[in-house]
């Protein structure tokens, strides 16, 4: 293994994530196992444990690390926990998700893109994760309630469908809003009726398939 690799990736780990509020221990120990390069598109490997996002194709990218470590310290995963994920991209979100101990089903639009996240989560050892073809926003319908969803992609505005996903005492992570300036929001499902949101910080990243905002027409 090289040496240099595992440098960058405790760089990564130790100046990156951690300094971006990322404490939880099992979070941090999980992003410094895994092999986040192997889940790197080949053109972009030497970029794998840099501050930025990756392209994936089809206007879908991964997540920086700073985000992805934010997103896995919220949902306090526990061990045995069924967790759905919207967005498979490549698959690393769902190695760490799966690493923390989740029941996993993550839902990916393109095919190609889900080929891809099953061999990289096959060659990690992690094939019992479920990777499933489909469109989250409107036509996707899980045969569960889940502990926690988490959107890998913006909405415009929250859809109370994927809402209904979630057990009462479960966790929901969207970031929502209008380009530039989105919010990640932690949605707490407190009763079948009553949310608790918490916001977790600004960023802004790509709308997921029929989740941008409306379209506005000017004179």
């Amino acid at each position: 293994m090289s040496t240099n690799l595992e440098l960058a990736r405790d760089n990564m780990v130790e100046n990156q994530i951690r300094t971006w509020e990322v404490l939880d221990p099992r979070v941090l120990a999980v992003l410094a196992r895994l092999r986040r390069e192997d889940f790197v598109p080949e053109r972009y490997r030497d970029m794998a444990f840099v501050d930025v996002e990756l392209p994936l194709g089809h206007g879908e990218i991964m997540l920086k690390p700073v985000i992805e470590g934010r997103i896995l310290q919220a949902l306090a995963i526990e061990p045995g926990q069924r967790v759905l994920e919207i967005g498979t991209g490549s698959g690393f979100m769902a190695a760490c998700l799966a690493e923390l101990g989740a029941d996993l089903t993550s839902v990916e639009l393109h095919a190609d893109l889900a080929a891809m996240a099953r061999r990289n989560l096959d060659n990690a050892g992690l094939s019992r994760v479920r990777v499933e073809v489909g469109e989250a926003v409107k036509a996707y319908e899980p045969a569960t309630t889940f502990d926690c969803v988490v959107l890998t992609g913006a909405v415009f505005a929250l859809p109370e469908r994927i809402k209904s996903w979630v057990k009462p005492g479960g966790r929901l992570f969207a970031v929502s809003g209008e380009s530039p300036a989105m919010q990640a929001l932690l949605h707490t499902r407190m009763d079948d009726s009553h949310w608790q949101t918490e916001s977790l910080f600004e960023t802004d990243i790509p709308y997921l398939t029929h989740a941008a905002p409306p379209a506005r027409f000017t004179l």
